[in-house]
């Protein structure tokens, strides 16, 4: 596992686990993780988790990034009696161990493919970042506006302002981040000529 991150007080902080899953146990490891999500949910500092389903290999590959609210939450959570019980119990599931990282909450999406890949600079990150949010932000309250105006409780503004902020943030997540990232792999991968 990769040093943890010197952070802030606030500065969330991401735990990033890989599981290979063996073949035939997928469901058995869908019931656990929905355990050890819960479990892990109401830990102190925990912020919430997304869970990536893929495949590598002809195996299930599921990628679950889990955000805390600093270090040492994190830390606390991977280093307790109670996952450490759990993931033993998830031994038999899985083809290729428990793989974690932790690295800072924006840097999920620019990990490069390649073990020996260099990540991007962050200002190549924010560029694409930008890409990817900046039409949202136009586009999502227009789209959203009819709806918003059928009824006074969903123009309140809070409420207006969290429909539109998880129907951003799901998208990024799930479906515009991951395509950006494979989309502008070359451009992102590519080295930066360093002038003096």
């Amino acid at each position: 596992m990769d040093p943890a991150p010197k952070t802030g007080p606030d500065e969330v902080v991401t735990l990033v686990v890989k599981h290979l899953i063996k073949q035939g146990r997928e469901a058995d490891y869908e019931a656990w993780l929905r355990r050890i999500v819960r479990i892990a949910g109401a830990r102190p500092g925990h912020l919430g988790v997304d869970v990536v389903r893929s495949k590598q290999n002809g195996l299930a590959l599921f990628t679950c990034v889990l955000r805390y609210r600093s270090t040492d939450d994190l830390e606390t959570w991977l280093e307790s009696s109670e996952r450490q019980t759990l993931i033993a119990e998830a031994a038999p599931l899985l083809a290729d161990g428990d793989n974690t990282e932790i690295g800072a909450v924006n840097e999920f999406w620019f990990n490069p493919e390649t073990e020996n890949a260099a990540k991007p600079p962050r200002w190549k990150q924010a560029v694409v970042t930008l890409f990817v949010i900046l039409p949202l932000t136009l586009l999502i309250p227009i789209i959203w506006g009819p709806v918003l105006r059928l009824h006074p409780f969903l123009s309140n503004y809070v409420v207006a302002t969290f429909l539109v902020t998880v129907t951003i943030v799901v998208l990024v997540v799930y479906l515009l981040m991951p395509a950006a990232t494979r989309l502008f792999a070359p451009w992102l991968e590519a080295p930066v000529k360093e002038t003096l």
